[in-house]
């Protein structure tokens, strides 16, 4: 045999291989971690840093702003209408967006324009972990991540043993309010009202149609929730102040049920869990 035909066979057995192995493993990319990568939402950075994976952010959006080095990053829109031309100028090699506010046309232009884009596709706290495994595995972090989705995952499943092991009864009222004035609240298909659910409480706006409903005093007053929680941070906005006096009639108010919390769970990233502990710790008082 001479060495132009072991060559070849040689060839023909790694290429035999390859084929073997995308199909065995399909969803395998074996193409090298991207080394600059564009987020377009709040949510994304916050998961992209806590896998380790901050400096090789290109750019984020403009509401992106925790943790505090992302603030430095250049920006490329908001999150809702993000710059297709500030996002080409950055030359990413992938582009990490959500399907849960992210304008879908955006994808297919990138795509268009031959730009990698992961979609991160998880809406519900209990779709996080997994979430967390497909992004970093996508990303070239995979042990990170599957570490970061086993410790979100010990966090719920403890507090899904309480729950189960709480005695059966009317569950307490709550209401989270997102916004004192106008007043909006946390409705259902929230990552708030999971946590709510989580810990044992029902939502007072549980049946709201939307995600985030308004609610006037009256409605509140109403419904009379046993406890109130109050978002406090940027996202939040004015004082509550005046709306607590308009509130000191519920029962939650003259209870001195009435707390304020961190944003930690007004995103779906790793830092829900602080926001869950949060919660729980105020109930713990109770």
């Amino acid at each position: 045999m001479n060495v132009s035909m072991r060559k070849k066979q040689v060839m023909m057995r790694k290429m035999c291989l390859v084929a073997l192995c995308l199909w065995i493993f399909p969803g395998v990319a074996f193409s090298a971690p991207p080394e600059r990568i564009v987020s377009l939402a709040p949510s994304i950075t916050e998961i992209l840093y806590d896998l380790g994976l901050g400096d090789r952010i290109a750019a984020v959006t403009i509401f992106c702003d925790y943790p505090l080095q992302a603030l430095g990053k250049p920006k490329i829109g908001g999150f809702a209408n993000p710059s297709l031309e500030a996002i080409v100028a950055t030359k990413p090699d992938m582009v990490v967006m959500t399907d849960d506010g992210n304008p879908p046309e955006i994808f297919a232009r990138l795509k268009k324009l031959g730009i990698k884009t992961y979609v991160f596709r998880a809406k519900r706290l209990s779709e996080l972990p997994q979430g967390i495994r497909d992004m970093g595995t996508a990303l070239g972090v995979k042990k990170q991540a599957f570490r970061r989705a086993e410790r979100i995952e010990r966090v719920l499943q403890e507090y899904e043993k309480k729950l189960k092991a709480t005695p059966h009864g009317r569950p307490k009222k709550a209401i989270f309010i997102v916004h004192p004035e106008p007043l909006v609240v946390a409705g259902p298909g929230t990552v708030i009202n999971d946590v709510l659910d989580l810990l044992g409480l029902q939502n007072i706006a549980f049946d709201a149609g939307v995600r985030y409903p308004k609610y006037s005093i009256e409605e509140v007053m109403r419904r009379s929730p046993d406890i109130i929680f109050i978002g406090k941070g940027k996202m939040t906005g004015e004082n509550a102040g005046h709306l607590i006096k308009r509130l000191r009639r519920v029962e939650a108010v003259k209870r001195g049920r009435l707390y304020y919390t961190s944003e930690s769970l007004y995103r779906l990233s790793p830092r829900v869990t602080t926001g869950i502990l949060e919660l729980a710790g105020y109930l713990d008082k109770r």
